[in-house]
């Protein structure tokens, strides 16, 4: 469904993407993440035709977006970080105009809209005025026009950035819906939202793909994993065991709870762990394996490739 191949962009001297490429399959859901400055709206502005690259292509639906201009925007719906909203209209009006604009059939206008105020849980505001809306309801319109022609292909561009918790969780529901219909590239730095609703994760760094894959791949590809175990009696000599464990990479002593990085072919790592504690007397309470989540993923990603800004 989408495919860029060698996208980049210069900006003057300043290289803002550097031969990225990537590709999203119809019915996927994709994050695409990576630390301010590195190049994720910059890609997305290109895959919605509304910034043109240097060099390179992007493809929704086997046709560039430059060469086939209307016939890829009609599969598009895009949500910039700053919706493209008028406070002076009202919802019903502007999703009418937007419609309007989208091209669709005037005979279904009416039921769209109808359609979109319903998908996004509009229907108490849809009467009032934009400007008198909350920050999350705003959000909510915004994803409603980029629905607006109904897209094979939805482009999220931190769509709950500045929102309160609750509107947070409001707006992670509606893209769980969304999901199920579209294929979506969701660019958000709330990474329990890619967690929650995405795929796959497509991290970029620095203008170029860092990493791309599903998370139990790149959990694999970071070949470790953590460990937790809390004690009643923590001493120094029981961390100096812990760390001369075969398989065990390093050891944190957090007030009697060590935070232990294992490599992921070590075996029977639990077990020696395990013994050790109860060996030497310090109290044996607790021991969990840690998830090695997409935060942990993402610092290690952008730090090892040099840094974020």
């Amino acid at each position: 469904m989408i495919r860029v191949q060698n996208l980049t962009k210069k900006y003057g001297d300043r290289l803002a993407l550097d031969q990225v490429s990537f590709s999203v399959a119809g019915g996927e859901v994709v994050g695409f993440l990576g630390p301010n400055g590195a190049g994720k709206t910059t890609t997305m502005r290109i895959l919605t035709g509304c910034l043109a690259p240097t060099s390179g292509t992007a493809e929704i639906d086997g046709k560039d977006v430059f060469e086939y201009p209307v016939q890829t925007k009609e599969k598009l719906g895009y949500l910039p970080e700053i919706p493209p909203l008028y406070g002076d209209m009202y919802v019903e009006d502007y999703l009418k105009y937007v419609g309007q604009i989208k091209r669709c059939p005037a005979r279904q206008l009416k039921d769209q809209v109808d359609s979109c105020v319903k998908k996004t849980g509009l229907s108490q505001v849809r009467s009032r005025l934009i400007q008198n809306l909350s920050k999350g309801y705003r959000q909510r319109v915004g994803i409603a026009q980029a629905l607006m022609n109904n897209p094979d292909v939805l482009i999220l561009d931190e769509p709950t950035v500045g929102l309160d918790p609750a509107q947070v969780i409001e707006i992670r529901g509606l893209i769980g819906d969304l999901k199920h219909h579209h294929t979506v590239i969701l660019s958000t730095h709330i990474l329990s939202e890619v967690e929650a609703n995405c795929e796959r994760v497509i991290i970029i760094h620095q203008g170029k793909v860092a990493v791309t894959g599903e998370l139990s791949e790149l959990r694999q590809k970071m070949h470790q994993k953590s460990l937790s175990v809390r004690v009643e009696q923590p001493s120094s000599q029981l961390l100096s065991q812990l760390q001369a464990l075969d398989g065990v990479k390093e050891v944190q002593d957090e007030r009697g709870i060590y935070n232990i990085s294992v490599s992921a072919e070590a075996s029977n790592v639990n077990d020696l762990v395990a013994r050790t504690v109860i060996d030497s007397g310090a109290g044996f309470l607790e021991l969990k394996e840690n998830k090695f989540n997409l935060e942990d993923i993402f610092i290690h990603i952008t730090r090892s490739q040099g840094g974020g800004s």
